[in-house]
């Protein structure tokens, strides 16, 4: 597994941590670098998971509202935690970081797949399949270079669910 892939698995479990706990940003990522952190991480890969727990833990309600928009007859609240972390962590990719966002698709799903179930996967394809549409015709990513570090993902396909 990629380094970029274990960060964000890692960025999913301060995520949960928060949901669970309702602890401030700063302490669960303190907290989770401390007690439960990966050690073998690298820095570049642990400064990637704490940016990516941190923002997504500080724009909780714009996330929020944009999977609402797209999670129909589903509220935030009662989704799986585990699932609507998953959510919040590839939407904020979408929105704050240079990733490909057939790319963070992808590494959603397969994060999906470890923490979660068969069908929680398409439940979540399905959301950020329109949500990554909303986002294409709103304002398409241009010139956005793949992943390095030996491609942690396949780049180009995404996984479609027929609606």
């Amino acid at each position: 597994m990629g380094s970029r892939r274990k960060a964000r698995e890692c960025a999913l479990q301060m995520l949960f941590a928060a949901d669970v706990s309702e602890m401030l940003s700063d302490d669960v990522v303190r907290s989770y670098w401390t007690e439960l952190g990966e050690p073998d991480l690298d820095d570049s890969a642990r400064e990637f998971a704490t940016r990516l727990a941190a923002g997504t833990l500080s724009n909780l309600e714009s996330l929020d509202e944009r999977i609402r928009s797209r999670a129909e007859h589903w509220r935030i609240s009662r989704m799986a935690v585990v699932d609507r972390n998953i959510l919040r962590l590839a939407v904020y990719e979408f929105l704050y970081e240079p990733t490909p966002r057939t790319v963070a698709i992808n590494e959603a799903l397969e994060i999906a797949r470890r923490f979660s179930t068969y069908e929680a996967t398409q439940f979540i394809n399905g959301i950020l399949d329109a949500i990554k549409r909303d986002l294409d015709e709103q304002q398409p990513q241009e010139n956005v270079q793949p992943e390095s570090e030996g491609n942690d993902s396949e780049l180009d396909t995404a996984v479609e669910v027929d609606e």
